[in-house]
């Protein structure tokens, strides 16, 4: 984000839910609603022509999913500083996980409470995912309860034996202080180190740098030990 005011994006076939946070967020001092869609395909075109700095969008949408939506929005280089934010009624809703996947930083409940999610819109704007500890443990580790499929994930070979045991920790659910604290590192380097790790492997955020960690096998999810190479 290069600029002061955060420009949001809402894409919900709901309007009713549309209008609620519009009026919430248009009520917010440095956040500007630049449109809003009620269905994928539009909430994609709107996203192209306006390029904001956070898009809000339903998981489940006719025309066109949320998913899918955000597939395209990662794979395109104009919207590179794009960031995806899933809303979903269900904590543990499985297309969650494959929204991740495709390339959203984060997801929010549509009950959240109005300073959380303006909390949340901040925290995706700096580039940060929102993903909680309690959300990676939980969410992750029940849904990529499955074979790491190594000939699509990501080459880890490229990244050093620290760097590898600090992407294992973020996927574990800790954060940089908590990490920092096990390896008994700085924060700073502990956030240096991160930061590499996602260089190296393409990851556009955390939420990223947590899915390849899973993909990879890096990571065994449901209380598996750990595996650092």
């Amino acid at each position: 984000m290069t600029h002061d005011v955060i420009r949001v994006a809402l894409v919900d076939d709901q309007a009713l839910m549309r209008a609620g946070f519009r009026a919430l967020l248009d009520a917010e001092d440095g956040i500007e609603v630049v449109g809003e869609a009620g269905d994928g395909e539009r909430g994609l075109a709107l996203i192209r022509a306006q390029v904001p700095d956070i898009a809000l969008i339903d998981v489940q949408m006719p025309v066109m999913t949320g998913i899918e939506a955000t597939r395209r929005i990662a794979a395109d280089p104009a919207l590179a500083g794009v960031r995806v934010v899933i809303l979903t009624n269900y904590g543990h809703d499985e297309y969650v996980f494959e929204a991740l996947r495709a390339g959203a930083s984060g997801f929010l409940l549509k009950d959240t409470e109005p300073a959380d999610l303006l909390q949340a819109i901040e925290v995706v704007a700096r580039g940060e995912a929102l993903l909680s500890p309690a959300v990676t443990r939980t969410l992750i580790g029940e849904f990529v309860a499955r074979p790491p499929d190594r000939s699509t994930a990501p080459g880890l070979e490229c990244l050093t034996r620290r760097e590898r045991e600090v992407t294992a920790l973020a996927a574990r659910g800790l954060t940089n202080e908590e990490i920092a604290a096990h390896m008994v590192i700085s924060p700073f380097t502990a956030k240096t180190h991160i930061s590499r790790a996602m260089t190296k492997l393409g990851a556009r955020d955390r939420a990223q740098l947590v899915v390849f960690a899973y993909e990879s096998g890096l990571v065994a999810p449901r209380g598996s030990d750990t595996s650092v190479c």
